[in-house]
């Protein structure tokens, strides 16, 4: 199993005087914090996309540059590239150049994203969710396996004989389909037997496991080999030296973000029970000591029939 890190590159983390400090320091420490992961060895590094205040993600290819001039072996990947309001063309062609720039370490996961504010702001509908995301997916996936590409749509011009370049060193670039709780969701990446990507940041991990058999059956049944079918989790996690050290130093930023994102979605505020029943055996959040979150990972691998990736979220609590 590989152990990636995803980051929406946090604006909201603070000095030690409780002070917070400047995006460009931000950017300039998460590009260290990169540097160290790959020197000892994590395998993936995913930047998330969004466009609000508190994040600094909006451009992830570009924080993959600059972080591919800095490593060496590091797999870099979006997570999630908001494919419903992007460019297919222009979503290939930068990660193609990533992967240039990289020697072949890009990877897209393609995702519909958990906020809304992308669609106003690059003048989408709402009522178009899934169909934007079905084209769109279309679209990327034919110039991922087309040099010159024919294809017709509704949301975009149709391309004629239209060559897409550059391509990318590794073949075919490597597109994961990143899915929420949508039953759909999982059967489409099955039938196309793309790799799936779970964000799991809340419940019980385990009742995701019908879902990832969904994808599975799907895949078989569409010919695919079952060995391809692979699946990854994205979950919320932090690792301190005791259980008491994780809890004090990330439960403060959590309850936070997560009560001010629950107020736009009409969710109660967090508490420390429900954080502590989310910590628990079968919750969905991986806090703890080495020891703990170790195990944590292995019980959700084999609840969910053996994983290929899990991504750690780290700096959802603005931790200093």
């Amino acid at each position: 199993m590989e152990i990636g890190i995803d980051t929406f590159a946090s604006a909201n983390f603070k000095d030690e005087n409780g002070k917070l400090i400047s995006n460009s320091q931000a950017l300039e420490e998460l590009l260290e914090r990169i540097e160290y992961a790959d020197k000892i060895g994590i395998d993936q590094i995913g930047i998330g996309e969004h466009h609000r205040k508190e994040f600094l993600d909006s451009a992830a290819h570009i924080i993959l540059s600059a972080a591919a001039a800095r490593t060496k072996n590091i797999r870099l990947t979006s997570a999630v590239t908001v494919l419903s309001v992007s460019d297919p063309v222009r979503v290939f062609q930068n990660f193609a150049t990533l992967d240039l720039i990289s020697n072949g370490r890009a990877e897209i996961v393609a995702g519909r994203g958990s906020f809304t504010e992308s669609y106003p702001l690059f003048g989408y509908n709402m009522h178009d969710y899934n169909a934007l995301y079905a084209e769109k997916l279309d679209l990327l996936l034919n110039i991922r396996d087309n040099e010159v590409v024919n294809w017709a749509g509704k949301f975009r011009p149709d391309l004629v004989e239209q060559a897409v370049y550059p391509r990318p060193i590794q073949d075919p670039l490597p597109i994961w389909v990143g899915v929420g709780g949508t039953p759909e969701s999982f059967v489409r990446a099955g039938v196309l037997g793309l790799p799936l990507m779970v964000a799991i940041i809340g419940g019980e991990t385990h009742r995701f496991a019908p879902l990832v058999e969904l994808y599975r059956n799907a895949g078989e049944k569409a010919g695919h080999d079952p060995e391809k079918l692979k699946v990854g989790v994205h979950s919320l996690g932090y690792v301190a030296e005791t259980r008491e050290q994780a809890i004090k130093e990330f439960f403060p930023g959590y309850a936070e973000m997560f009560t001010k994102i629950g107020r736009e979605r009409g969710w109660p505020p967090v508490t420390m029970s429900h954080f502590e029943s989310q910590i628990g055996p079968t919750g969905a959040l991986v806090v703890g000591n080495v020891e703990e979150v170790a195990e944590k990972v292995l019980r959700h691998s084999e609840a969910l029939g053996g994983l290929s990736r899990f991504s750690f979220q780290l700096d959802v609590a603005g931790l200093s």
